[in-house]
């Protein structure tokens, strides 16, 4: 039976052409395994749909929702004020049982703010989060919270970690996944209270194989399978690496090719390295990634999504529905006793 995904057919900077051609490639790609629902309203999106080559005879049905949630507008408010929004309606398909998957390419506050209004949170968790995946020197690891969750108490941060545990072991195939806390240096003293709150209460649960604390530089080499830190901390962390990899390198090859005069044989083999050593920081080769703890599959993408970053978000909205993660994670945190968590 194919999975049905909802899709805001309004998320993103380029809404809804991009979007609708980057869910006709998945349901090209898809060969009848997908069946996708566009929410937005219904002119605008029809149009574009009609516009695209094929799109017409593909597995995919226009659902009006016509009001749009802006990328610039304060989500709580606007949650609020637009019901008919595509947030709204496609997380509504999915809490109804039309859908397994929502994903988005939104405003992440207003997104985050409707899940929990629509999905709920699973049982056991205070704040649910979004992930980083950051490439290691064996592979990668996820960092979490990555800016949903600014501020956080010890205990979230715990939770995150649960969280993203289940995640390497059912997405991942991780085998008993290790984790670590971003920290200033190794040692169980160092950091702010924050962090040395969040070492004693890691350490003490049964259910997670902690590594103890992880500097910035050892999470390249693959420290820990999930590394947790505040959203503040974790999204400069992640953003400040995806700019080396995607700016600085590219500008420093480009200006030491001038310099050296390379042969044009020798700057086309010096560009083909960099962009081997970029493509895993390659944000649309994944497209987007989960809202884990609330009670629905809820996928986040940047706003500035191409086509090809809304047809693998389509993908791993499929994927992370066949491997029924809200449910693995509500068992997790169901097993730990209470004074453990």
């Amino acid at each position: 039976m194919p999975r049905r995904i909802a899709v805001d057919a309004m998320g993103g900077d380029e809404a809804p052409a991009v979007v609708v051609e980057g869910a006709a490639r998945a349901a090209e790609s898809a060969d009848g395994a997908l069946e996708l629902l566009l929410f937005g309203p219904e002119a605008p999106v029809r149009e574009a749909l009609h516009a695209r080559e094929g799109a017409p005879d593909l597995p995919i049905r226009v659902v009006d929702a016509p009001e749009v949630i802006g990328m610039g507008e304060a989500p709580t408010e606007a949650v609020k004020q637009k019901p008919r929004s595509s947030i709204h309606r496609g997380l509504g398909a999915c809490h109804e049982g039309r859908a397994d998957a929502f994903v988005s390419a939104g405003n992440t506050g207003a997104l985050m703010a409707a899940s929990l209004f629509i999905l709920g949170r699973l049982p056991g968790v205070d704040r649910p989060t979004v992930m980083g995946i950051v490439p290691t020197l064996e592979g990668k690891c996820l960092l979490m919270d990555v800016g949903t969750n600014v501020d956080c108490r010890p205990a979230h941060l715990v939770q995150f970690a649960r969280m993203g545990a289940v995640y390497t072991e059912r997405l991942w195939d991780g085998e008993a996944p290790t984790v670590g806390l971003l920290n200033v240096g190794e040692e169980p003293g160092k950091g702010n209270e924050q962090t040395r709150r969040a070492y004693e209460l890691l350490r003490e649960q049964p259910d997670l194989r902690f590594a103890g604390n992880v500097e910035g530089r050892d999470m390249l080499a693959h420290a820990a399978d999930v590394v947790v830190c505040d959203g503040f901390i974790g999204n400069i962390t992640l953003k400040f690496g995806e700019s080396i990899a995607t700016t600085l390198l590219s500008e420093m090859v480009r200006r030491e090719i001038e310099r050296q005069d390379l042969s044009r044989q020798q700057a086309a083999a010096a560009k083909g390295v960099l962009e081997g050593v970029q493509e895993p920081f390659d944000y649309e080769a994944r497209g987007g990634v989960p809202l884990l703890g609330v009670e629905g599959n809820v996928l986040v993408g940047h706003g500035s999504s191409s086509a090809r970053a809304i047809e693998r978000m389509i993908f791993a909205a499929a994927d992370v529905a066949d491997e029924a993660l809200p449910e693995a994670i509500a068992a997790a945190f169901e097993e730990v006793p209470a004074s453990a968590s």
